[in-house]
């Protein structure tokens, strides 16, 4: 049977107060009663019941993450930034993965909001600032990750992917790349549209060049390495000299297939670009030049908004929009 509270004051002698003074350090209490409530708790096995302390007063101090994908590097970094900044604000962090579904992300805000978290923040699937817009209502802090609220009510922090997509496609411009090919996940992802809307900002004017838009289920390696099979097998006249891939494991599919197909040579026959600058980008066979975000430093960023939003409520949402920043590395350099 489980111990309670109850149970440490009986075999103490002291009152259920005195044990939850003990328990929350309360200089009230003399250092030998401390010693005989700490040997109670001790003989007994008690454990706190700290998700029930918390939901008395009204939220945990648990922090509910959403990303996109929990595979893809770059939320693993920017999830690592929000836990960093959270243990120094005595917070906790609990990730989910929606895994682009939409079905998926509602259940994870469903259950957050339950279990009165602290706040949310989210990498969105689609549009659903309607309904993060209600969770505030209700009383729970929202902060986008990773994209720019369009809602007046949500705080949001970002990176300028529109800058990001021009970045990329005026850099392979620049090394005198004409054929150019966009290959990313689904448009209806606003981080990818807005890298292909940067990337067509950048083609504007550029004499005899063109944009092939090549889109995929979604953006992992394996969806890059399907695609790179299929421009390996293209007659040499019909295929890009040039890929700005939506993101990082995007380019490495793609490397890894026109690596592999053994015909074609990576920069000299086909540049590739990135987007995010994950670790891994500098280590490939072929180094990936790649569009850098600040990942840590966004993830640390919506924590500290989320927490002054949740200390004062009546704060006026902020917008913070980070800079891309190009690398350069073997993939675009002949």
């Amino acid at each position: 049977m489980v111990a309670s509270i109850r149970d440490v004051a009986q075999r103490a002698g002291v009152s259920v107060g005195t044990v939850s003074n003990v328990l929350n350090a309360s200089p009230r209490v003399s250092p030998a009663t401390v010693e005989l409530v700490r040997a109670a708790i001790a003989d007994l096995g008690y454990v706190r019941n700290e998700a029930a302390r918390q939901l008395r007063a009204g939220r945990s101090s648990s922090v509910g993450l959403v990303v996109l994908d929990v595979r893809n590097p770059f939320f693993t970094d920017v999830a690592r930034g929000a836990e960093d900044e959270a243990a120094k604000l005595g917070l906790s962090v609990i990730l989910g993965n929606s895994s682009e579904d939409v079905a998926r992300e509602s259940g994870y805000l469903d259950l957050f909001e339950e279990q009165r978290v602290h706040g949310i923040l989210i990498s969105p699937y689609g549009d659903i600032e309607a309904r993060l817009s209600e969770l505030r209502r209700r009383g729970t802090p929202v902060v986008l990750v990773d994209r720019e609220s369009r809602d007046a009510g949500v705080s949001s922090v970002s990176v300028d992917d529109r800058a990001g997509g021009r970045l990329a496609v005026a850099h392979l411009l620049a090394t005198g790349r004409r054929r150019i090919a966009f290959v990313g996940g689904l448009l209806s992802v606003r981080q990818i549209a807005d890298r292909l809307i940067g990337a067509q900002d950048a083609m504007a004017g550029a004499d005899g060049a063109s944009l092939e838009v090549i889109g995929t289920a979604a953006s992992t390696v394996l969806d890059g390495r399907h695609v790179g099979e299929q421009l390996a097998a293209r007659p040499a006249g019909e295929r890009p000299d040039a890929v700005f891939a939506a993101n990082d494991l995007v380019a490495v599919g793609l490397l890894q297939a026109l690596v592999m197909s053994g015909a074609l040579r990576v920069p000299q026959d086909i540049a590739l670009i990135g987007f995010d600058d994950i670790d891994f980008a500098s280590a490939t066979v072929v180094p990936l030049s790649s569009i850098r975000q600040p990942r840590h430093e966004i993830g640390a960023t919506a924590l500290r908004i989320l927490r002054e939003e949740a200390a004062e409520p009546e704060l006026p949402p902020r917008r913070i929009v980070f800079q891309p920043e190009l690398v350069v590395r073997a993939s675009t350099s002949r």
